[in-house]
Formats: C-alpha cells, sequence, structure tokens
C-alpha cells in the first residue's frame, strides 16, 4: 500500500507541476505578443526573430541547469518554446535544401523549432534566391563535414550574393542502413546515398557489404524514397528520413567517424547584433603576388583574433586568381575586429563581410 500511495502522490506532484508550466508557458506567450505588438507600433520594418537574443536565452538556460535532464536537451525544449512563441506573431518562414528528409530540414528543425514553416528547395543556389526574393525570411544550407570537408557549392553562391549569415548549426550525422517493404535483408544488391554519405560510410560497406554496387543520387532523402518501392534496394539516411518514408533500419550509425559533424549556414538579409560569444565570416581577394597570403593573415595574428577556419575558391572573375573565406572568433562591433578589417582594406584587399552571428548554440 506505501508504494502505491507514493506513486499516487508523486502523480499529483506532477499534474500540479504541469498545471504550473501551462500557465507560465501561457504567460511568456502573452509577453512574447506584448514584445512584438510594441515592435509593430514603434519600428516601420519590424524584425520579430533576434538570433543573438535568442542565443543568450538559451545560453542562460543552459547555465541555470541543474538535472537531471542534460544542459541540451533543456535547451531544446525552451527553443521549441520560442518558435511556437514567435510563431503567434510571424511564423518564421526558412527555405532548406531538400527534398524532406534530409539532414538540412533536421538542422532547419533544430535551429528554428517546429513552429516555423520549412519550405525545401532543389538546389543550394535556390535556397538564397528564395531569401533574396523575400520568399522566405532565412534559408539553411551545409557548409562543412567534419571528415568529408567543405561545400563548394555554398561558399561560390557567396560570392555574389548580398546575404549575411545570421548563424550556424552543428549537426551530428548519424546514418542508418535502411530498406522497405518489398526488400529481404539477405538480397541486397545496391545501396543509394548522397556521394559524402556515401564516402562517410566507407569502411562499414567495404566490411559489411563488400560487393554491393554503391548508386550515388542528389540527397538521402532521395534514396529513401527509391528504396521504399524498389526490390533488392537499401538507402543510407537518417532517422527523419525512414521516418518519412516508412523504412526499416537493419544497421543504426554505420558512420566511420563516430565524431562526424556538419555544419549548417542560415543565411538571412539582415546584420546580426552582438551575443558575447560570436563568430565573423569573410571573404577576401588581393592581387596575385609573392607573400599575399601573409599579407591577408598576419593582421589577425597581431591582433589576437583566433582564426576558425580557412578556405581558398576561384574567384569566377578571372583565372587562376583566388578568393579566400575566413572564419574568426568575435563580433564586427569588437575594437580588435574593426582593426583587422580596416587594416586589410588599407593594404588593398577586398574585404566583404558575410556576417557577424552567435556561435552555434545546439
Amino acid at each position: 500500500m506505501t508504494s502505491k500511495n507514493d506513486l499516487a502522490g508523486l502523480r499529483e506532484s506532477i499534474d500540479s507541476i504541469d498545471d504550473q508550466l501551462v500557465k507560465l508557458i501561457s504567460e511568456r506567450a502573452a509577453c512574447a505578443s506584448e514584445v512584438a505588438s510594441i515592435k509593430k507600433k514603434s519600428e516601420s520594418d519590424a524584425v520579430f526573430y533576434r538570433p543573438e537574443r535568442e542565443a543568450q536565452i538559451l545560453r542562460r538556460i543552459m547555465e541555470q541547469n541543474n538535472g537531471p535532464l542534460d544542459d541540451e536537451e533543456m535547451a531544446r525544449l525552451f527553443r521549441e518554446v520560442m518558435s511556437a512563441c514567435l510563431a503567434l506573431e510571424e511564423p518564421t518562414k526558412v527555405a532548406y535544401l531538400g527534398p524532406e528528409g534530409t539532414f538540412t530540414q533536421a538542422a532547419a528543425l533544430k535551429h528554428f523549432g517546429h513552429s516555423s514553416v520549412s519550405q525545401p528547395q532543389s538546389t543550394i543556389e535556390q535556397v538564397f534566391r528564395e531569401v533574396e526574393a523575400g520568399a522566405c525570411h532565412y534559408g539553411v544550407v551545409p557548409v562543412e563535414n567534419s571528415t568529408e570537408g567543405i561545400v563548394t557549392h555554398t561558399l561560390d553562391s557567396f560570392i555574389n550574393s548580398g546575404l549575411k549569415i545570421c548563424g550556424e548549426v552543428e549537426l551530428r550525422i548519424h546514418h542508418n542502413l535502411m530498406i522497405g517493404e518489398k526488400t529481404d535483408e539477405s538480397g541486397i544488391t545496391r545501396v543509394y546515398s548522397h556521394a559524402q554519405s556515401l564516402a562517410q560510410c566507407r569502411r562499414w560497406l567495404d566490411a559489411n557489404y563488400p560487393s554491393i554496387e554503391k548508386i550515388a543520387v542528389s540527397s538521402n532523402a532521395e534514396a529513401a524514397r527509391r528504396v521504399k518501392t524498389e526490390w533488392s534496394s537499401a538507402a543510407i539516411a537518417g532517422n527523419i528520413a525512414s521516418e518519412l518514408y516508412e523504412l526499416q533500419i537493419i544497421a543504426e550509425n554505420i558512420e566511420d567517424h563516430p565524431d562526424n559533424t556538419t555544419r549548417f549556414l542560415v543565411i538571412g538579409g539582415v546584420d546580426i547584433g552582438a551575443s558575447g560569444n560570436d563568430k565573423t565570416s569573410v571573404m577576401l581577394s588581393v592581387k596575385n603576388k609573392p607573400g599575399a597570403l601573409f599579407a591577408l593573415l598576419e593582421p589577425f595574428e597581431r591582433a589576437g583574433v583566433d582564426l576558425t577556419r580557412l578556405e581558398s575558391r576561384p574567384s569566377l572573375s578571372e583565372n587562376w586568381n583566388y578568393v579566400f573565406f575566413i572564419d574568426f572568433k568575435g563580433h564586427i562591433s569588437n575594437d580588435n575586429v574593426a582593426a583587422v578589417l580596416a587594416e586589410l582594406e588599407n593594404i588593398g584587399c577586398a574585404v566583404k563581410i558575410l556576417g557577424s552571428y552567435p556561435v552555434a548554440v545546439l
């Protein structure tokens, strides 16, 4: 009887806490609506989604969290609350590299929450165009993978685009081998996936299916779509694709590197204020001459600005000339960052600021 009484008491406590949560979430939503109302009255072109403010809130939540839920899980819960509150005034429309079921969609939902309206696009260039045209508020595109490197189409799209980087998302990539109801596990003869995913699972495939035909397709979601109606085929994709296309996962986490992570960029048309823990991305170009790269990098070293990524791409305007994409810690409003960028311009370097934005919280 004691254990039953204890269980009944705990359930009553949970019900009471739930009642309090409902009340507090409703109060928060009312506050958010009031903020939006004030913005509409005082600003002609009101911006409701503020990435820097959201990052500050999530960091504060994680700092205050004492468990038993871990920090990231607690932040995810608050992300969804904020997403729902924002949608009361204006649902955020987000273009992403589709089709449905891709890791890019998972990154968009992770960053904006499930109350946002995600719209799949067929190419990275189309994501940029949708945001530039104002059809979507923001876009999400992949930029680099921890094992397979840079996504060149994303970098090249910035060369002629006026869009800004407004945020970043880091997504741990777990690949699963999955089949449709028409395929027997022992009779698999071919596997579909995106070329990068096939490369990220190369050793596992060689060890477990050495003679299987590997077929690269436009996306992991496309691989899952094909497999749903085919015989003797399998797909490599994520959980979201298996759920969307109702496939059976026969092997989980088959990526060769367990820490396999892809970084995605959030693109939009506005500059983002400092959040207190920020990153800046720039595109630099300089005439090809001895010591040119040193001249670009040396001001960062003297100013103590920490570089996190350096990539070069053909300039597209002149053969054998290159532009450099550099990420570094800090915001353009920081004095040392502003001094470095001014010095680069003084030595004849063309500087294009792609954006200052909060470092990924989740």
